[in-house]
Parts: structure tokens; sequence; C-alpha cells
């Protein structure tokens, strides 16, 4: 886990829990696996790649992924947040953002909103789908 990322998903945790009906649980995927859907936030490795731990963690985890969130730098140019790109192509997800370093305000509002308008949908499906109580930040 980056200290870039952590320090993204404690600024978003704390706007999207600013809304009534959202719960954000930020976990570090070394230590906890989340039990529902989640929203991956990671780093991107190298020039471009999808780090090593995210692909096995995604191996074993993919299916209540709903989106990915992709750090990395402008400095690698065509390459910067890749990541977020292939996760996204493999696993059919949306890119929620893609953010150089830690964010910007603007980059934490964006996934905030992405993050309550998914509970405030969950919480609209009939009975019987897949409960998605709360929206997982979850860091590598």
């Amino acid at each position: 886990m980056t200290g870039n990322v952590r320090r993204f998903a404690a600024g978003v945790q704390a706007l999207a829990e600013g809304t009534p009906g959202t719960r954000v649980e930020v976990l570090d995927l070394r230590k906890a696996v989340p039990s529902g859907n989640f929203l991956l936030m990671t780093y991107t490795f190298g020039s471009g790649g999808v780090p090593e731990t995210t692909a096995r963690f995604l191996a074993e985890h993919a299916a209540g992924l709903r989106g990915v969130v992709s750090s990395g730098s402008f400095h690698w140019g065509a390459n910067f947040g890749r990541a977020g790109d292939h996760i996204s192509e493999r696993y059919g997800v949306p890119l929620v953002a893609r953010i150089n370093k830690s964010g910007t305000a603007a980059d934490r509002q964006t996934v905030a909103a992405w993050l309550t308008e998914q509970c405030r949908n969950t919480l609209a499906r009939p009975t019987g789908f897949e409960d998605m109580r709360s929206a997982y930040g979850t860091l590598d």
C-alpha cells in the first residue's frame, strides 16, 4: 500500500460518510478481505502495470469488484494510472478515477459521489439482490 493511496482513501471515506446511508470501510488488502462489493484503490507499478499483489487479490476476489481508482504520476505520460485501465478492461468495471499521486479535492469528491450513488442504488433494489450496505475502499 502506498501512502498516496492511503491518504486518498481516508479523504474519500470522510466525504462519503458525511452522506446519510453511506458507510465506507477502508481496508488494507494485505490484512483483510471485503465481505461484499468493493471499490479497489490501487497504484500503478513501473511503466503502467498492475501490482502483483493486486493481481493476486483480484484472481481470488474479483466477484465483488464494482469499480477501480488508480493512482500514478503525471510524469509517467501515457502510462499514468494505467493499472486502472487494465483492471477496468479485464473485469468489466468502471475506472472511477485516475489520480495523480494522492489526488485532489475534486478527485476525492468524484469518488465519494460514486460510492454514495452505489450505496443509494443498492438500497433501491428489491429484496433478494446482493446487499451492498457499504462500499469498501480497498488498498493495495
